[in-house]
């Protein structure tokens, strides 16, 4: 903070009465020396954060902040309040009270001071020498850090001079058990706040500082702040005996700390409350307290590329992380430029979009089509870039983002496509992961996510993609594209069965995801083949909810009550293109219900591609039949698809049934009395409760 604060911006005798009075004080000296440049449009900005949440910390701190645009340069002023002024803290009014203004995106510089700053206010003697500082130029070198922070001296002999009262030994217990009476306890503790800047590093050194003070206590922190996070190590976390969460925003991966014992509190309590904390979560391991951790709701981010994963966990997982994000653009996109060829003809490409901008005719449907069209191809330019950055986010968290979507655009406009944007995720998210191992300074850990890290990667990934592997890419996905149009026949049928197998193999998995995003890709730049394709990979995947949904109807004393009334729904999800509809048979009877998934799935693809049926919307289901080239046809291969799978699912189980009931039989061969009275009831279904 060298260059932030000088004894210029400072005041030892601040008197105002309030907040705003106070931040406007401060401001005047940042305008003063040219720092700020108009005074009420940046305290504006300084009120409007301060309405998002208060700035107050318990200690008799303030830490008004903000980015403005008003701002010329990182600044921090000082000042001190004999009376206090009240930031909203649960403690009380501050006497200290830290303005931080940086310039408009300068989130390198916000983050360093104020993470820096946090992590001074957690130093008693730093508190004590700006209580006690009489000149403004030494208050501000205590800040930048230029003169040690030693308590006075007047404090230290006044201390000294006093003779503390006798106290009684403490009995060992749990909580304060020392080398001598037991083994180190190993904590690992998890910081975050909202804003993820002061209150998180501020309670990680409160911690920190408390271990190392506690004896027989060894305590590591993660902290999640704003800028992502450092994972702990995981033999770290193995080796734990309990595990403190002091957070105001959901812990990231917090099922890496399953099982273990836990106290989960506000991230205040941890600046406040450390000592108590670390007892509380001894006393809990004493007791052998544990708790488990599970967040159904996370998202493929959430969980992405854990450190005990093997490579290929890790690379399905960032996979998934970007075909999720992509699929709503698909949707959005697709099904507008199909609603767009609904309405006014495949002519409606040829409308330019200056015409659109400069002449559109209310009532005209071809100027209609033509928004329609050229929106979703709007968003439809978002899929690649998406992809490419969310698979990084996957493997880099924030930092891959920018790097990642760059790498997208590049594989756009370097025509490599599809995969280009897939492969430029994976070098994305590999080269941050690389720079974010290098160790450097405390003092360049804030701008390293902001600034080095986007600055770096994207060099390095714009170098790979445009100089070494974009044109390769592009020429493999030119030469698939001209695959893809050349097929017919014997080739095309081959291609429609594999489609058919990966669409319902995991029923909505990756496997799945790979082909439906493999068809999508072809949809950027339709072609015959592409389109073909895309008809294939939808027909197939509507086939087995829709196949259960018939089995269901058709035998359903082979099915529990429960998987008949999911059969209802299959119905309506089958008809949507939603494949999922079928996991909840699978996951009762998977050794029936995938295979013959599969190979109605196989039977429809190979129809699908043998009837050239052509597909431009990439979701809809039945309702987008009308955009469908052979629609007829196209009905035929989901419906056959559907009976061969249903009838496969009603044979097998059915099969199944016979063998459970020969496998009840009693005596000389002859069924039980209670096999001959029993209903049927499928081989997966859970036995019924016996009757008193």
């Amino acid at each position: 903070m060298t260059e932030m604060i000088s004894a210029d911006l400072v005041d030892l005798d601040l008197s105002a009465p309030t907040k705003d009075e106070a931040a406007r004080s401060l401001a005047e000296r940042m305008v003063a020396l040219g720092r700020v440049t108009d005074l009420d449009g940046f305290l504006a900005d300084v009120a409007a954060r301060e309405a998002q949440m208060p700035t107050g910390l318990d200690g008799g701190i303030g830490i008004p902040h903000c980015r403005s645009a008003h701002v010329t340069e990182p600044t921090l002023a000082f000042g001190r309040s004999a009376t206090g002024i009240d930031f909203g803290a649960p403690d009380g009014p501050a006497d200290l009270i830290f303005l931080i203004a940086a310039p408009a995106g300068a989130d390198d510089a916000h983050l360093t001071i104020l993470s820096s700053l946090a992590r001074q206010l957690m130093d008693e003697d730093f508190k004590s020498a700006l209580r006690a500082a009489t000149d403004a130029g030494a208050a501000a070198a205590l800040i930048r850090g230029d003169e040690p922070a030693t308590a006075p001296v007047e404090a230290e002999a006044e201390a000294e001079a006093t003779e503390p009262e006798p106290v009684e030994p403490e009995q060992p217990t749990a909580a304060n058990a020392t080398p001598e009476d037991a083994a180190t306890f190993k904590i690992v503790a998890v910081t975050s706040c909202p804003t993820g800047i002061a209150h998180t590093y501020m309670a990680a050194e409160s911690l920190e500082n408390t271990g190392r003070d506690t004896d027989g206590v060894e305590l590591v922190v993660e902290t999640q702040g704003s800028s992502g996070f450092t994972r702990l190590d995981p033999a770290v976390i193995a080796a734990a005996d309990g595990v403190i969460f002091a957070h105001d925003v959901p812990v990231r991966e917090k099922e890496r700390f399953a099982g273990k014992p836990t106290v989960d509190v506000g991230v205040k309590a941890g600046i406040n409350r450390p000592a108590e904390l670390i007892a509380e979560v001894r006393e809990k391991a004493a007791r052998g307290e544990s708790t488990a951790h599970a967040d159904p709701s996370s998202t493929p981010v959430d969980n992405s590329g854990e450190s005990t994963d093997g490579y290929g966990t890790k690379l399905r997982k960032w996979l998934m992380s970007g075909v999720s994000y992509m699929v709503p653009f698909v949707a959005a996109g697709g099904l507008l430029i199909a609603l767009g060829f609904a309405i006014g003809g495949y002519d409606v490409a040829d409308v330019k979009v200056q015409t659109l901008l400069n002449s559109f005719d209310w009532g005209s449907t071809t100027s209609w089509a033509a928004l329609l069209f050229y929106t979703g191809q709007a968003a439809f330019a978002f899929l690649v870039p998406v992809l490419a950055g969310y698979i990084a986010y996957g493997m880099a968290d924030r930092p891959g983002l920018v790097p990642g979507f760059v790498a997208g655009s590049i594989a756009v406009t370097s025509n490599a496509g599809f995969l280009g944007g897939l492969v430029g995720g994976l070098i994305a998210g590999a080269v941050v992961m690389a720079i974010q191992k290098v160790n450097v300074p405390a003092v360049l850990r804030g701008i390293m996510p902001v600034v080095v890290i986007p600055l770096l990667s994207s060099i390095v990934v714009g170098f790979l993609m445009f100089v070494v592997i974009g044109k390769p890419i592009a020429s493999l996905q030119s030469a698939l594209t001209d695959w893809l149009n050349s097929l017919s026949g014997a080739n095309a049928i081959v291609l429609g069965v594999i489609l058919g197998l990966m669409m319902c193999f995991d029923l909505g998995g990756p496997l799945n995801k790979v082909a439906y995003a493999f068809a999508v890709g072809g949809l950027a730049n339709p072609t015959d083949g592409s389109l073909k394709v895309m008809a294939a990979v939808m027909a197939a995947g509507m086939v087995p909810p829709l196949a259960m949904a018939l089995a269901t109807s058709v035998r359903g004393k082979l099915f529990t009550k429960t998987e008949r009334e999911n059969g209802k729904a299959a119905w309506v999800l089958g008809a949507s293109f939603i494949t999922e509809g079928a996991i909840p048979f699978a996951a009762a009877d998977p050794l029936r219900v995938i295979p013959a998934s599969m190979v109605g799935g196989a039977v429809t693809g190979a129809l699908s591609m043998t009837f050239e049926c052509t597909l431009r919307a990439p979701h809809g289901g039945i309702f987008v039949v009308p955009l469908i080239g052979n629609a007829w046809l196209y009905l035929v291969a989901i419906a056959a698809g559907t009976c061969v799978t249903a009838a496969l699912t009603v044979l097998l189980k059915s099969v199944g049934k016979r063998r459970s009931d020969a496998g009840a039989d009693t005596g000389a061969g002859q069924p039980s009395e209670a096999a001959q009275a029993a209903p049927a009831r499928s081989a997966t279904a859970a036995p019924e409760p016996a009757k008193v």
